[in-house]
């Protein structure tokens, strides 16, 4: 069931600096409808505070004496369940991941790890992702969180896998609450999966690398972030470029993956997810599979349409299960979804996906079918 929308949001502040808690509360309280009901300068005065305020947001820094934010994520998520927008600097880009998956909704990237004027520029940011939780889903961070701790975790190996050319691409579009669930999703897949995956999760520029290589401990496939003229070989996942949009196309030795920087200003969401879907249409056609992942806005809609046009399958994460409903939900008003469900049945679809792809191979291979009709583009 979606969350009514709140009147008023009560803010809980939690960062032991003074001037960075000050700074934080008078710019949220520049937002109109917010107000800041507790300030905490740890995580154990903050976990107190959540009790005898009753936050409905709280802005959490990672590093802090005596309780730091992560033993306090944890505790938060199994005793009152609470969005939390995390704000650390670029140079903690690690520990924003880890603080994801225990749970909490979205970050803010803070220009310097020290107290500094410069915390000021984020104050668009901030606003921007404290607003919406007028529109977060009844909270479902915990579960995602437990999730996570339950998915199995990659076995080690000495033997590198083989890739050759994917069979069929998935594309999958994120945006807030995308990390831990394309986390999830992918732990569930074999690294010999003879696909290629392509994602486009809403993310700042210099993040999305410390994110793809997270993913790559985390998970059994093998995750980078995307390269202009990379090759796309099965088994392979590629994480768009924060600040650059993924594209796929087709190079001399078979599909490549194609990086261009966002140009300034003109409103598109940057990476876009629409622009990913369309050039997987245009390649892959029926061996597209496009997925809408928890996200604020419509980002992937126009996409979708044009994929399942090509025959492609169209899946969206559950809106009514998502973190944040807008993205799927966008998708399966417009007719689009073929499949709505948890990220555990996207996970089983795309399993089903590529043994069908691989199906059709053998049966095109027994009949004597010509190499060139199994190339992307053909």
């Amino acid at each position: 069931m979606t969350a009514k929308p709140r009147d008023r949001l009560r803010v809980l502040v939690v960062d032991d600096s003074a001037y960075n808690r000050q700074t934080i509360a008078t710019m949220l309280e520049r937002l109109p409808g917010v107000e800041v009901v507790g300030r905490a300068t740890n995580g154990k005065e903050a976990l107190r505070l959540v009790f005898d305020v009753q936050p409905d947001v709280i802005t959490l820094d990672l590093e802090m004496p005596e309780m730091d934010g992560f033993a306090f994520l944890r505790l938060l998520m199994h005793r009152r369940p609470t969005p939390v927008i995390v704000i650390s600097s670029h140079a903690a880009r690690e520990h924003v991941f880890r603080a994801l998956e225990l749970g909490a909704l979205d970050f803010v990237p803070k220009p310097a790890a020290d107290v500094s004027p410069e915390l000021r520029n984020i104050e668009q940011e901030l606003l921007a992702k404290v607003s919406m939780v007028r529109r977060l889903q009844a909270v479902r961070l915990s579960e995602r969180a437990r999730a996570l701790q339950q998915s199995p975790r990659p076995s080690a190996t000495t033997h590198p896998v083989a890739r050759g050319l994917p069979l069929g691409v998935i594309a999958i579009a994120a945006s807030t609450g995308g990390p831990p669930a394309v986390q999830q999703l992918l732990a569930q897949l074999p690294r010999e999966l003879p696909l290629a995956i392509a994602i486009a999760q809403h993310m700042p520029a210099r993040f999305t690398r410390a994110f793809a290589e997270r993913l790559d401990r985390l998970v059994p496939l093998t995750v980078v972030e995307a390269e202009d003229g990379m090759p796309l070989l099965a088994g392979m996942v590629y994480v768009a470029p924060g600040g650059a949009h993924l594209e796929v196309a087709l190079g001399p030795a078979g599909p490549v993956a194609r990086v261009s920087a966002a140009a300034s200003g003109g409103g598109v969401i940057t990476p876009s997810a629409d622009r990913l879907f369309r050039s997987a249409a245009a390649l892959f056609g029926t061996r597209l599979c496009a997925v809408v992942l928890t996200g604020m806005g419509n980002d992937g809609t126009d996409g979708a349409g044009v994929a399942l046009a090509a025959g492609a399958r169209v899946w969206a994460e559950d809106p009514d299960l998502a973190v944040m409903s807008g993205m799927p939900r966008s998708v399966v008003d417009a007719g689009f979804a073929q499949r709505v469900g948890t990220i555990d049945a996207i996970a089983r679809s795309i399993m089903e996906f590529s043994a069908s792809l691989a199906s059709d191979v053998g049966e095109r291979s027994g009949r004597g079918a010509t190499a060139g009709r199994d190339e992307p583009g053909s």
